[in-house]
């Protein structure tokens, strides 16, 4: 049959997912008639079957009779005598309806016909795709990873749809091979140069919600509420509870028996720290809650400024300010505040000497990494154990060593 290089085209059509029949069919008979409009300049006079589930189609043409030599317009008209060949008791005036094949129509117009309908499936495909997960931003899916370049990795869905997580959005410990399995939440949904561009994220706070939501049957019921997340990806996390549920205990629920609901969170996130908070109106306790693990004297807040002074003894402040910083950065992301730490001084801190006294013995980059760990007098270096020092800095052995001897002279 000459319409036989048209049905895997039809097939693949038929195998559309959320498109539905009215569409396909609208879709085939409007491409139909494009190619009869380019050829006659009109198809009014065209009626056109089509057979989707068996990928067969059926093109008939009315023609009106005519006398025998007053035939002007072949497309619309045709002789009597012509006409009685088909059935001997045409008369003129009458309308004739005959099949018009498809191989009539030359081999050019066939080809032609089938780059247009491949090019509309496939319109319809992105535009299908677009439209799904435009309306799924916000919700974690679970792709299998087909690709992975230096600045993105792409993603394929159960339907083969095409998807990118780009290096910025993946967490920094991150590491997946082809065939992979992986989850994200999709962030970004546009067209871009005709096709879709679906955006996953693994560092976005919303994918921490969504995993909260999958784990904590309490949140995804609404029994818990998350009021605020705040990450550094694959470092910390500080997501602020609340229940409005007096018997419920939100940061309890959050974590689980032997934090059993938080470990598969933390797992999926490449070990990322992640402190669960009770939530709460007052600002000094939101502010002592979200410096957790540090154990803090007292606070002095500046509401006009969005400042914090923060008052701790000095073997809490290391804590306070944590690992690269993270915590205390968190901490004032969380609570809306610029945080400052302090350490308290009492009466045996009075010989204490700060770190740039020292600017001649020690280097200066040495003394800058000490302060960055909280440590910003000399007696709070020597108070710290040398193995903690040593983790805590990461600095050679000897050097600490040579930092302690400078700093301990100081009081002999």
């Amino acid at each position: 049959m000459e319409n036989l290089s048209l049905i895997d085209t039809f097939a693949e059509f038929k195998e559309l997912k959320n498109i539905d029949r009215p569409t396909m069919m609208s879709v085939l008979e409007d491409v139909f008639r494009n190619m009869l409009i380019k050829m006659h300049g009109s198809d009014d006079n065209y009626d056109i079957i089509i057979n989707i589930d068996k990928g067969d189609f059926e093109i008939w043409r009315n023609r009106e009779v005519v006398e025998d030599g007053a035939v002007e317009d072949p497309n619309r008209q045709i002789s009597l005598s012509a006409a009685k060949k088909m059935e001997s008791d045409y008369e003129i005036g009458e309308e004739v309806t005959d099949e018009v094949k498809l191989i009539d129509f030359g081999r050019r117009a066939i080809l032609s016909l089938r780059q247009n309908l491949t090019s509309r499936i496939l319109e319809l495909e992105k535009n299908n795709t677009f439209n799904k997960y435009k309306d799924r931003i916000g919700e974690v899916v679970t792709g299998e990873v087909y690709q992975v370049w230096k600045k993105e990795i792409l993603i394929l869905d159960d339907e083969g749809n095409e998807l990118i997580i780009p290096k910025i959005e993946q967490i920094p410990t991150d590491y997946f091979r082809k065939g992979d399995s992986i989850r994200s939440v999709v962030i970004r949904v546009e067209m871009r140069n005709n096709s879709p561009l679906i955006v996953l994220s693994r560092t976005s706070p919303i994918f921490l919600e969504r995993l909260f939501e999958l784990e904590v049957p309490e949140i995804f019921d609404g029994l818990i509420t998350i009021k605020k997340i705040v990450r550094m990806p694959g470092e910390r996390a500080k997501v602020a509870v609340e229940s409005y549920d007096e018997r419920i205990d939100p940061v309890g629920a959050c974590v689980g028996m032997k934090g059993s609901r938080i470990h598969g969170i933390v797992r999926e996130l490449r070990n990322e720290n992640i402190d669960v908070i009770n939530y709460t109106t007052n600002t000094q306790l939101f502010i002592t809650r979200a410096l957790s693990p540090a154990r803090i004297s007292s606070i002095k807040l500046d509401e006009a400024e969005k400042r914090a002074e923060v008052y701790l003894k000095p073997n809490e402040v290391s804590l306070a300010i944590g690992k690269g910083g993270f915590n205390i950065k968190l901490a004032s992301q969380l609570t809306g505040y610029e945080i400052d730490v302090y350490r308290e001084t009492d009466t045996q801190d009075e010989e204490d000497v700060t770190l740039d006294e020292f600017v001649d013995e020690i280097e200066g980059w040495v003394i800058d990494t000490l302060k960055g760990i909280g440590c910003d007098t000399a007696k709070s270096v020597i108070d710290i154990p040398f193995k903690e020092l040593v983790k805590r800095t990461d600095l050679e052995e000897e050097t600490v060593k040579e930092v302690i001897r400078i700093l301990k002279s100081e009081f002999e």
